[in-house]
């Protein structure tokens, strides 16, 4: 019987089974299944080995005998060649089950056990968050365009600095998955690196850091904003900052080296403004984190940052009857720039700024930072102190007890 149409039409399933299979007289292997409910499908039988096989071509109702006809005869044809219909489409459905967001999960497995915890999260946030778009993508199914498109989305809502550190993050990731075997190529490759970040020397006047500390409320982003004003550390440090790391009967701040970006342990003192803030925290019961929600440390800069920007704008309206207008950008770290550059201004020794800032660079870098080993913790607390006072002053709009330090 040849399988056309009509002949098929009159197929009939027995009523003593299940389903059946009528083969084509004209092309061997090439038939259709009849199933009990209605179901009738457009088969390839054939043989690897001593194995035989099945290949559904697809449903009657939706392909007619002549095109059925012809996609088998295109599938017997490959496998006269050596090909495995069955085996093909086993690998493809292992490729699309193999998605970005898969190949994530096992690369960070891997990544956490050989580098360093703060370089673990970096690398964690990067794939994690801004890759987040395409982890339902099958990985060999990402180019470079994908790749160039969301680095384009990463640049317009993060930053170029941000996009430079996902990209190179990446194909890090690419790179690993070559060698396991588990790509076939790093699509990162060839597509444009985001502009480079220009440096930056924004130092806040002090009308500036006022309105800042104004802006800032009792809650989480305040008190670090305050902090990070008062103390001039990285922005991770205090944000990350847990109780048992400060002794406020020696009024000092350790952060230990695995949190530090130069991975040497720190030592801050504490004045009295920054001890004010601290203690107005309440500690938490089995909670070690000073900031944050949770088990972790704070989260959620951007949108605290952005706010912040709203308040200051509010201010500043109020003041001009609403012709107010926006703070120049800033960022976090501009605090840290203020306080070292203003420091200098009040005639802290460079050495010393370098010191409260934990810097390695200048006086204290190469051999002679081998031999130089003084922490400076009497010159680091004079500075600090210094410091609190020229910036409470002008929040408190009194005048200043500061004399500025004379340099031999």
């Amino acid at each position: 019987m040849k399988l056309t149409k009509s002949s098929v039409g009159a197929l009939h399933l027995p009523r003593d089974k299940a389903d059946a299979i009528y083969f084509d007289d004209d092309l061997p292997g090439f038939g259709v299944r009849l199933r009990a409910g209605g179901r009738r499908t457009w088969i390839v039988q054939f043989r690897v080995g001593v194995r035989q096989r099945r290949l559904t071509i697809g449903n009657v109702a939706a392909l007619d005998a002549a095109e059925a006809r012809i996609a088998a005869r295109k599938a017997l044809a490959r496998i006269g060649l050596g090909h495995d219909p069955q085996a093909d489409k086993a690998e493809a459905r292992a490729k699309a089950a193999m998605t970005l967001g898969s190949v994530v999960d096992t690369y960070l497995n891997y990544k956490k056990a050989v580098v360093r915890p703060t370089s673990f999260k970096e690398t964690d946030r990067y794939l994690r968050q801004h890759w987040k778009p395409m982890h339902g993508l099958p990985l060999h199914k990402i180019a470079r365009r994908d790749v160039a498109t969301r680095l384009a989305e990463i640049s317009v809502a993060n930053g170029s600095v941000a996009a430079g550190r996902a990209r190179s993050a990446l194909s890090a990731m690419f790179v690993w998955a070559l060698g396991e075997g588990i790509a076939e190529e790093n699509p990162v490759i060839g597509t444009n690196r985001p502009a480079e970040a220009v440096s930056r020397d924004r130092v806040l006047n002090d009308d500036e850091l006022v309105e800042i500390w104004n802006a800032c409320r009792d809650d989480n982003y305040g008190r670090i904003v305050r902090l990070l004003m008062l103390t001039g550390q990285r922005r991770q440090e205090v944000g990350a900052m847990v109780w048992p790391e400060l002794d406020f009967d020696r009024a000092v701040w350790l952060i230990p080296a695995e949190r530090t970006k130069n991975h040497r342990q720190h030592e801050v003192p504490l004045t009295d403004p920054v001890i004010a803030i601290l203690k107005a925290i309440p500690q938490r019961t089995n909670r070690e984190s000073v900031f944050g929600e949770g088990h972790g440390p704070f989260q959620g800069w951007s949108e605290a940052k952005a706010a912040l920007d709203r308040r200051i704008l509010a201010a500043r309206n109020v003041m001009t009857g609403g012709a107010g207008k926006a703070i120049a950008p800033w960022r976090l770290h501009d605090l840290r720039r203020t306080l070292a550059t203003r420091m200098a201004d009040l005639g802290v020794q460079p050495h010393v700024i370098e010191a409260v800032l934990n810097h390695v660079s200048g006086h204290k870098a190469g051999v002679a930072g081998v031999y130089n080993r003084s922490l400076y913790s009497a010159e680091k607390r004079a500075a600090l102190a210094l410091w609190a006072e020229h910036v409470m002053s002008l929040v408190q709009k009194r005048e200043s007890k500061v004399v500025p330090l004379r340099r031999n």
